[in-house]
């Protein structure tokens, strides 16, 4: 509360127009004007005594002026500017919340100041997509977990890109990335890439387990969640988005296309095979789900994945087109097991070696059809 600009004020500016004087003044007068306590003709003096106050050498008077002015809408573009390009404790407030600042108002400021300033637009009620790439391009991890961190900041994919690029080893930075919620499928896989990254450092620091085992367990657990992210079946996300990003960085294994098709992940799976066979998703489609599946042998051969996986891949291919999800809670878990189970039996029964096999252990399961197939490494681009 600033109290009503009186009489005595003004004769006391006049008389003593010391520093603390005149910061008074000016938080009355300003508070004044945000509250509408005065009449057009007071408003515009108002404006007058502020184009002056802005320029007084003492910052107490001109972080009044920011702190009383900073959500007004009928001041001038010119007083907000000058405000929020002063010194950092004066310009805080009015770029946090002037709406009379522009993207290009705010992205000169972003590129020509520090953290301070950026960290204050960083925590605006909104934020265009133009001025968060702004950011991220100009920001320290610190500036950038805020913007992150910020439900009303537009982040475009690209932007997420550069995000991760710069600080995808700062936790502050991932974690408040991660929950945005709804994420780019490219950026979600990044993040669990990242964290298995992760993983496998604080594993190696800790296990007396050969780097072989542990890259064997950092996989499986990166696979898993990779896959986890879509699952069109049950309305999640976008199979061929997922294996653009994987691709793309090198993470399109066949050792993650068979744990998709033994999860029965079909979309994933075609998407997979249109992608490194260079066939249109449709010709895919048909192909590998013709009776006699002769198609489906001719799509893994024109894909060059591993000759020793095709017999458990065929086996998850046959059984996920006669399984179908019963649309209870928890459906997408008892639907995949339900795959895997099957899987399990028919291998078996077709002489795949899989024997020995506990079926309650998806990764020790997936482990095994690995080892059939001689855990093979490389990645499809």
């Amino acid at each position: 509360m600033t109290g009503k600009l009186t009489n005595q004020d003004l004769e006391r500016l006049l008389t003593d127009p010391s520093a603390e004087n005149r910061a008074a003044t000016a938080a009355k007068i300003a508070g004044e004007y945000h509250d509408g306590a005065f009449g057009p003709a007071e408003r515009e003096i108002a404006l007058e005594i502020f184009s002056i106050m802005v320029e007084d050498a003492e910052a107490r008077v001109r972080a009044a002026l920011a702190e009383h002015l900073k959500d007004c809408a009928d001041i001038s573009h010119d007083l907000v500017l000058r405000l929020a390009r002063d010194e950092d404790a004066i310009a805080r407030p009015m770029l946090r919340s002037s709406e009379l600042l522009t993207d290009e108002d705010l992205i000169e400021i972003i590129r020509s100041s520090g953290e301070s300033k950026q960290g204050a637009i960083a925590e605006r009620r909104t934020i265009s997509e133009k001025v968060t790439e702004t950011l991220v391009e100009q920001g320290n991890a610190r500036v950038v977990a805020k913007v992150m961190e910020n439900p009303g900041a537009a982040v475009s994919e690209s932007a997420f890109g550069n995000v991760l690029d710069r600080h995808g080893n700062v936790p502050a930075v991932t974690g408040a990335v991660t929950r945005r919620g709804l994420l780019p499928l490219s950026v979600a896989e990044r993040l669990v890439s990242l964290a298995a990254q992760s993983l496998e450092q604080q594993l190696a620091a800790d296990s007396r387990s050969s780097n072989e085992d542990l890259s064997d367990l950092v996989l499986q657990v990166r696979e898993r969640a990779t896959l986890s992210l879509v699952d069109p079946r049950f309305g999640i996300g976008d199979a061929q988005g997922l294996v653009r990003a994987l691709a793309e960085h090198g993470r399109l294994t066949p050792s993650i296309i068979l744990r998709g098709v033994c999860m029965g992940d079909l979309a994933f799976f075609e998407a997979a095979l249109a992608h490194i066979a260079r066939l249109p998703l449709l010709n895919v489609q048909v192909l590998a789900h013709d009776e006699g599946r002769r198609g489906l042998q001719a799509l893994w051969d024109k894909a060059h994945l591993p000759v020793s996986m095709f017999p458990v891949a065929l086996a998850a291919v046959e059984v996920a087109d006669e399984v179908d999800f019963d649309g209870e809670p928890h459906d997408r878990e008892r639907y995949r097991r339900r795959i895997i189970e099957r899987v399990l039996t028919r291998c078996a029964g077709a002489g795949v070696n899989l024997a020995g096999i506990d079926s309650e252990s998806l990764d020790y399961l997936l482990d095994k059809l690995s080892e059939t197939a001689d855990r093979p490494r490389r990645a499809y681009g």
